[in-house]
């Protein structure tokens, strides 16, 4: 595979065998949407170079391809990650249900991958995507950032899009 864009910058930063998260670009490389059709032992390999917290799970941030913009923030598992690979959509892993959770199965909010990337401690998953419906949060918002703290308190700084009752 021929190193992408971010993996020949960050070459100038660091020597090969000095970073393992470096060497680890071998690996799982920013994967965008023309690979994320990988083959099971390319995924297995890139798996094991996430750290994984005690409970098994990574953080997984969802930002808009095309705006920028932070949509949410959920917790996937091994299965969960290996199969937003497989499939190029997101896959949580549900805490609250103890099981994988497709983005958008009963809402419709799909979240299409379009680039996954591993930070440089190797313990957060960036996920650029594009959110189908324009809805990211349960609530009915854009995204789930929906409060900022003003004046002392938090105090809610999005408006609905769409009443969640309409949605569920």
């Amino acid at each position: 595979m021929a190193p992408s864009p971010q993996t020949d910058a960050r070459e100038k930063d660091h020597e090969k065998g000095s970073d393992p998260f470096f060497d680890a670009c071998e690996i799982m490389p920013t994967m965008t949407t023309d690979n994320v059709n990988v083959d099971s032992a390319s995924i297995e390999a890139a798996l094991d170079q996430v750290s994984w917290n005690d409970q098994g799970l990574v953080p997984a941030i969802a930002q808009d391809a095309a705006s920028g913009d932070i949509l949410m923030m959920a917790w996937m598992n091994r299965e969960a990650l290996a199969t937003t690979l497989a499939e190029g959509r997101a896959v949580y892993w549900s805490r609250s249900r103890s099981a994988l959770w497709r983005k958008g199965e009963s809402s419709g909010h799909v979240q299409n991958l379009k680039e996954i990337r591993l930070d440089c401690d190797g313990d957060t998953v960036l996920m650029q995507v594009d959110q189908i419906g324009g809805i990211a949060c349960h609530t009915g918002r854009r995204h789930c950032f929906m409060y900022r703290f003003d004046d002392g308190e938090w105090s809610v700084c999005e408006p609905v899009v769409k009443d969640p009752t309409e949605i569920y």
